[in-house]
């Protein structure tokens, strides 16, 4: 019948050509006694067979047993040897008295090679054998073999009551200690003496005839394993991205668009306030592109604009004023018919603090170079999108903050904590008044958030941010502190060629993902996290969620 399982037998492995069926013998013998003990009924069975036939039986109602631990003595597979052929001494002594005189060299000849090296020495000890020149001849004409009567009680009796002779016997290693697991067995509730056949799948046919009612169906069993799943997992940096952009969120930032990986040089270096000259626009450090050769002018980006119309809409209503509130002081947000921007004196205004110096600087008095400035290079930094954030700012200059996070290309030697692509998470706070104690207090709050704290700051160099501060977090696997990001306060040169206001002042801070990832999760080399090297155990096994929150 189909969705039918009948009796399944165990099948115990033995010499003969017809496998033993051990559930059906359990069962034959509980028809005559009403219990039974597996180490006195099937002393020959091992143990994992034994259970395996009970499990089967018991999953029925069948039978019901005790599982009962104890340690015994047993022997090894040398010590079982002695205990059916006799000890190595005692051959050596039989061979010697058979032959009357052998000599050294001739005894691994009659007897093992074991037996000679082992049984000569313990022969001469019990003065069974001695030397005579370069023979062996008898000593004594009868002996007993006591290691060989010592090792047959312990296979009858699992136990030895001279503990003497059990130590020396243990320390020849022909016995040790071992935990033997047998069972007391007795009939269950619906024991019968032929496992009955078990009906698994409820048919249409069953239902129409009902065979169903008098059925007898197997029962689920809810202790059983599934089968494994080979479903996706989550990359840790997937999970730590979504940790930090709901930290994020909870912080009030509103998250910028980050769809293009290419960038023109006006964006990702100018801009900023990045010479041309600068080391970070050399082709060792970043990635140039060559088709197509260079980029369009600064311009409208429609896509760009939509999208963060749409991520920024709740913020912007925070600084409008109700229409049912005519007292209210704040004036409304300008509408997009009054968006000021002009994009070709955005790129004269970058031009002329590059070449001679604007707004108050000095410059870097070098010969500005448009067709540079246009350069296509997978970005090297998500500041050029902040750049671009805070430039749409300038035709509605107020507090805002802004974040993203996602991938970027620099030319770097690979090494265990450098790759030549990895992701960046970035911030921008702009509002009044900020001071740089400010943003050491946020960073240390930010992190907190991350479980990373007890942060140190070193001072450092930005071109496009003064003052600027290295952040670092200690990493307990590599031992030593590990630079987590870079942060400072946005220069009056890269900010006031936007049109943003001069009392207007900026954060900027950002990290790669995967230092804090690599701190949360103990990885030493972030060649096991990102690339062609990652353990997809680890990525399937890793917690879901390892930032802590105060």
């Amino acid at each position: 019948m189909p969705g039918t399982r009948g009796a399944v037998p165990v099948p115990v492995t033995t010499n003969s050509s017809h496998p033993r069926d051990l559930t059906r013998e359990i069962l034959s013998l509980l028809d005559k006694n009403p219990q039974l003990h597996t180490a006195d009924d099937f002393p020959d069975v091992s143990q994992a067979e034994v259970k395996a036939a009970l499990d089967r039986l018991a999953s029925r109602q069948m039978i019901q047993y005790d599982t009962r631990d104890s340690e015994n003595i047993v022997l090894t597979e040398e010590g079982q040897t002695i205990c059916d052929e006799g000890s190595h001494e005692y051959k050596v002594w039989e061979a010697v008295k058979r032959k009357g005189r052998i000599g050294v060299k001739d005894l691994p000849n009659e007897v093992s090679a074991e037996s000679a090296k082992v049984g000569q020495g313990n022969a001469f000890k019990l003065k069974w054998i001695k030397k005579d020149g370069d023979a062996l001849v008898p000593l004594a004409n009868e002996v007993e073999d006591k290691t060989r009567q010592s090792l047959l009680e312990i296979h009858e009796k699992r136990s030895l009551e001279n503990t003497a002779i059990l130590k020396e016997i243990v320390k020849r290693k022909l016995a040790r200690s071992a935990k033997v697991i047998t069972y007391d067995v007795q009939k269950g509730p619906r024991y019968a003496k032929e496992i009955p056949v078990e009906v698994t799948d409820l048919t249409a046919d069953m239902l129409a005839s009902g065979e169903w009612k008098t059925a007898n169906f197997k029962p689920y069993n809810f202790q059983a394993l599934g089968a494994p799943q080979n479903s996706g997992a989550l990359h840790p940096l997937n999970k730590v991205r979504s940790e930090l952009r709901q930290i994020f969120f909870n912080l009030g930032f509103v998250e910028m668009p980050t769809s293009r990986y290419v960038e023109s040089g006006f964006w990702n270096f100018d801009a900023l306030f990045v010479p041309q000259q600068h080391p970070a626009r050399d082709a060792q450090d970043t990635f140039f592109i060559s088709d197509p050769p260079s980029a369009d002018p600064p311009r409208p980006d429609p896509p760009a604009e939509a999208a963060m119309d749409t991520m920024e809409a709740p913020s912007k209503r925070l600084y409008a004023s109700a229409s049912a509130d005519s007292s209210s002081s704040t004036p409304p947000a300008p509408s997009k018919s009054e968006d000021t921007r002009d994009y070709e004196q955005y790129l004269s205004s970058i031009r002329a603090v590059h070449e001679s110096g604007a707004f108050g600087s000095i410059g870097y008095r070098y010969p500005w170079s448009r067709s540079e400035c246009l350069r296509l290079v997978l970005r090297t930094h998500t500041t050029a999108v902040s750049t671009w954030a805070l430039h749409r700012l300038a035709s509605q200059p107020r507090p805002a903050r802004y974040f993203s996070i996602d991938r970027v290309f620099r030319n770097e030697t690979v090494d265990a904590t450098h790759l030549a692509e990895f992701h960046q998470v970035e911030g921008v706070i702009a509002d009044f008044g900020l001071t740089l104690g400010g943003l050491m207090r946020f960073l240390e709050d930010f992190f907190a958030n991350l479980g990373i704290t007890g942060l140190r700051f070193k001072p450092a160099y930005n071109p496009y941010t003064e003052p600027s501060m290295e952040v670092f977090g200690y990493h307990a696997g590599l031992g030593k502190w590990v630079e987590i990001g870079n942060s400072g306060m946005f220069r009056p040169e890269m900010l006031e060629p936007m049109g943003l206001p001069p009392d207007l002042r900026v954060y900027g801070f950002g990290l790669s993902l995967e230092r804090p990832t690599m701190i949360k999760y103990g990885v030493s080399n972030i060649r096991d996290l990102l690339g062609h090297k990652v353990d997809l155990g680890f990525i399937e096994t890793n917690a879901a969620v390892r930032l802590e929150k105060n």
